[in-house]
């Protein structure tokens, strides 16, 4: 889209804390957590000296013999140094590979065996506790972010090695490996071109440039997904003191803005839906948030009115984005106040003129409705350019320069689009299985999750997570139902023991296949 190609070099993730640095030496990063591959940082560094440390750990991977090219897998222990270490991968011309540390050791494998003896960034817990022996025979080499092993080399060891200049790789060429969220099996691995990820920087900045430069912006999103390598640039170059927490512990995250109030707050929809407490702590840790935005799965409405709620700044708003790992950002809304819990949740939003664009394609030769969805397809500069060892199912996807969702929805006259379902998730008797999980949010407050699956049959069952996972009360079960579509008698789990992503997102496939294996005792 054209607005995405004007002046559009690539981000050049290799020297981005460098030119954050030069506008903005002495704006903060402050931290919930000390970094595995550098712990004598602390907790709270200026942007000279992050740019520093990412320089730092490029020269130990060019000591290491990484080059130009090769790819560099990254899975280790949560933290941001994932983040910084991608970036000094890219300093010096490799490219990134990024395995969220949620994975399992044997997906670990069959990824980096897609990857092609890449080299490995892990750590000792990942090789004593989950890794398969296997890996070794799948990479290059495995490096070690912290602790040491026989068969692996220490970062540490090579602290001191000589700087080395920044290596630029053309606009078009691999930046940055990510995967999908693997809701529906193995995940797969997207690559982004320098070129595609400055695309998606055109419309998700100017949320923050709406934000004073002395405010501070917080950032809860996972190190390894796409969304933290835009929501990060877009902070530091714009000079905002950042916040990076890797804990969405509601108790830490109160102190942690007690002490740093941010103007803007950059998060997973399930981790607002965690920090509902916070509307009601006496620290009033949400008082200062100007903007609350989200670019995930499309948000409760339930959840956005106690967002809007905690903040005591005039006309606070929720950003919700539309978007996936493959594209980027394509629509956008907002809520606010006088429009927040009585909004419709499925409405996500309008395209960004000259930068995004929607159409829903008909499934059954009709205009595309609410009781007869379509497939909703989209066209950015941001879609990544394969599937890597998997092009032939980037093929599936693609039609031009269109791009299939997986979403079902239909759009409005007025041309906002709703989001009904996943292809995979849809029930046959129901027009949307997240509206009614929206619903069932707004009667009962006391839910902190609702997962709505069929069962063999087709019967739709509801597994439902409380809060403090007491017992649900099945008399204000049966009042919240009324009126909405037959299901089966609610299931109540514990919210930890549902099967998530790197980003929180229910694996709804997963659970389906759980519910079944506790039913029949499979």
């Amino acid at each position: 889209m054209f607005l995405q190609r004007i002046g559009n070099k690539g981000i050049r993730l290799g020297t981005l804390f460098d030119r954050a640095a030069s506008r903005h030496p002495a704006s903060p990063v402050i931290l919930d957590h000390e970094l595995d591959v550098a712990p004598e940082r602390g907790r709270r560094m200026t942007m000279t000296e992050v740019a520093d440390l990412v320089d730092d750990l490029a020269s130990r991977l060019w000591a290491a013999e990484v080059r130009p090219g090769e790819r560099v897998v990254v899975h280790k222990t949560n933290g941001f140094d994932i983040t910084l270490l991608a970036c000094s991968i890219a300093r010096i011309g490799a490219v990134p590979v990024l395995l969220s540390p949620k994975l399992d050791g044997d997906t670990v494998c069959e990824l980096v065996r897609r990857v092609d003896r890449p080299h490995l960034v892990t750590d000792q817990d990942k090789l004593d506790h989950q890794l398969p022996a296997d890996v070794f025979g799948l990479t290059r080499q495995v490096l070690l972010a912290s602790g040491s092993h026989e068969r692996a080399t220490r970062l540490a060891e090579l602290a001191g090695s000589a700087r080395v200049a920044p290596v630029t790789m053309p606009p078009d060429h691999p930046t940055l490996v990510t995967h999908t969220s693997g809701t529906t099996g193995t995940p797969k691995l997207a690559v982004h071109t320098g070129r595609t990820f400055q695309a998606r920087y055109r419309p998700q900045g100017t949320v923050a440039s709406l934000v004073g430069r002395s405010e501070p912006v917080a950032i809860h999103v996972s190190f390894v997904h796409s969304r933290m390598f835009t929501a990060m640039p877009i902070t530091i170059l714009q000079g905002h003191p950042m916040i990076i927490l890797r804990d969405d512990d509601p108790d830490v995250v109160a102190e942690v803005f007690r002490q740093a109030p941010p103007g803007l707050i950059e998060a997973h929809p399930n981790t607002f839906l965690r920090w509902e407490v916070l509307v009601d702590d006496p620290r009033a840790p949400l008082a200062n948030v100007k903007y609350f935005s989200s670019t995930f799965d499309a948000i409760h409405p339930r959840t956005v009115h106690l967002m809007l709620r905690a903040s005591r700044r005039e006309s606070p708003q929720f950003v919700q984005m539309y978007g996936q790992s493959e594209v980027g950002p394509i629509a956008g809304r907002t809520y606010t106040r006088k429009r927040g819990a009585d909004a419709d949740g499925r409405c996500v939003g309008s395209p960004f003129p000259g930068m995004t664009g929607i159409r829903v394609v008909s499934r059954d030769g009709r205009r595309p409705t609410k009781s007869s969805p379509g497939y909703i397809e989209v066209r950015s500069d941001g879609r990544i350019v394969t599937y890597l060892g998997e092009h032939e199912r980037w093929e599936k996807q693609a039609d031009g320069e269109w791009w299939r969702m997986g979403d079902l929805g239909y759009r409005t006259k007025w041309g906002c689009l709703h989001l009904l379902d996943r292809e995979v998730d849809e029930i046959e008797g129901i027009d949307s299985t997240l509206e009614i999980e929206d619903t069932l949010f707004a009667r009962m407050p006391e839910l902190v999750e609702v997962i709505i699956v069929p069962d063999d049959n087709g019967t739709p069952v509801p597994v439902v997570c409380t809060r403090d996972d007491k017992p649900l009360d099945l008399t204000a079960w049966k009042s919240a139902v009324a009126g909405l579509p037959a299901m089966a008698e609610p299931v109540q789990w514990k919210l930890d023991d549902l099967p998530q992503t790197a980003t929180t997102k229910i694996k709804r496939l997963e659970l389906a296949r759980l519910l079944k294996a506790e039913r029949t005792g499979a």
